[in-house]
């Protein structure tokens, strides 16, 4: 009885195990801030400081979150060579980790690649582990002096990846294993993958990676996050800390992942950008003045702010609908209702305002009416149908221009087509006003 008493204790003891991580990715530190229009002081300085900020935030987070590791898949940096200022940046995070007795493992990147980490800047805390290149390298975690986590992981040498080779190819439970002479209740890959969605940087299939023997694949390389399953996340990508662009909107952290035996992963976001990026259409069709337009976009902004975890916000508006008030909207005017969004309130940022509205124009109308509009609008109608023949004509054209045609123009040829057909009504509407 007390033998099988014991052996339940055990089980119980083992069934309750559990660890606590944050998962990080794509810091890109030194990365610059490209694209945007003329910035003002205050916001240029916000968007100097954001990446650092949110590296910052990243390190007091596993603080005050009493984490047992923190793992970085990679791109720490933004290019191979970084300079003085972000590596000891990143060197007093990984110290301030090391003095809350916080353990660091991290692979190399295809933005930082194991080649850029051999300089004379200064020496990584006892603290960091990185995991080699040529093949798996296994570390174990322990608490309390016992094996809890086998952590294996591989890295980029160069900044790009061997055609045919598989980054994750030898990482699982077995492997380490013998490569640490030790077991644990739980095991953990860390690589820098595009997984099957960037077939360009080490790619490997998702789904041979969750028939792995591996509880949790901490990978680094795709910007946003991403759960694979959602339920019990077993492949995931943190995503970056800071957006660095208009492709990159919404929120950004880290992951707080928990393993605990018996239970599905938990993995828990956790925001850390100092400005997030947004992108959002604005339907104007029942604005009467710009300054409706001005007030629409507003309150679109708040609506969106809302959403995220962080106040400062950088925009890009389309405008759109059947507006009276189309031909109003030039880009002088445009410029200036842009400047009057960005000076009424401190922590939105207005980049670029684009008109894609149309006048309330019938076309069944101009048709029906019978003159030029209704000429123009069955010569489209009959190239647009032609769409090959239209296709060889426009390269011919092109080709005359020594230029070369869109590679992509077949994909969005009705698109294009009704863009032309606007574009043509509104300057005959236009004309027919000034005359």
């Amino acid at each position: 009885m007390r033998a099988a008493l014991r052996g339940i204790l055990r089980y119980t003891h083992v069934m309750s195990q559990s660890v606590t991580f944050i998962h990080s990715a794509d810091l890109h530190l030194g990365a610059p801030f490209k694209g945007l229009r003329a910035l003002s002081p205050v916001w240029a300085d916000r968007l100097v400081k954001a990446i650092p900020g949110a590296f910052r935030a990243v390190i007091d987070t596993a603080r005050t979150e009493h984490v047992d590791f923190v793992i970085f898949a990679g791109d720490v940096f933004d290019n191979a060579t970084p300079s003085y200022a972000d590596y000891s940046l990143f060197i007093r995070g990984l110290n301030a980790l090391y003095e809350a007795n916080i353990p660091v493992y991290l692979c190399t990147g295809n933005h930082d690649p194991f080649t850029s980490w051999h300089h004379g800047f200064g020496a990584l805390p006892e603290n960091v582990h990185v995991f080699g290149t040529d093949e798996p390298t296994f570390f174990v975690y322990r608490k309390q002096g016992e094996p809890l986590v086998l952590l294996g992981g591989r890295g980029f040498y160069n900044q790009a990846w061997p055609v045919g080779e598989d980054i994750s190819a030898g990482i699982d439970r077995a492997h380490a294993q013998r490569a640490t002479h030790t077991d644990a209740p739980f095991a953990v890959g860390v690589i820098h993958t595009g997984l099957d969605i960037d077939p360009t940087r080490a790619p490997t299939n998702p789904h041979d990676l969750l028939r792995r023997d591996i509880d949790y694949w901490a990978c680094g390389h795709i910007h946003q996050p991403m759960l694979i399953p959602e339920d019990h996340p077993r492949v995931a990508f943190s995503g970056c800390p800071q957006g660095r662009d208009i492709k990159e909107t919404g929120d950004h952290g880290v992951l707080k992942i928990t393993l605990e035996t018996g239970r599905p992963n938990k993995a828990t976001f956790i925001p850390t950008a100092r400005v997030v990026w947004q992108k959002f259409e604005v339907d104007v069709a029942d604005c009467r003045t710009i300054s409706d337009i001005q007030e629409r976009i507003t309150s679109q902004e708040f609506v969106l702010n809302a959403q995220t975890h962080c106040q400062n916000m950088v925009s890009r508006v389309t405008l759109v609908g059947k507006s009276a008030l189309h031909s109003e909207l030039t880009d002088h005017v445009l410029s200036d209702l842009r400047d009057a969004l960005n000076s009424k309130y401190p922590f939105f940022f207005v980049d670029s305002i684009v008109n894609k509205t149309t006048m309330p124009l019938s076309k069944k109308t101009l048709k029906d009416e019978g003159l030029f509009p209704a000429v123009y609008l069955s010569t489209a109608r009959t190239h647009r149908d032609a769409k090959d023949d239209t296709l060889a004509y426009l390269e011919k054209h092109f080709y005359a221009q020594d230029l070369s045609l869109p590679h992509d123009i077949a994909n969005h040829f009705d698109e294009l087509c009704d863009d032309a057909e606007t574009i043509v009504l509104d300057l005959l509407s236009e004309g027919g006003a000034h005359g």
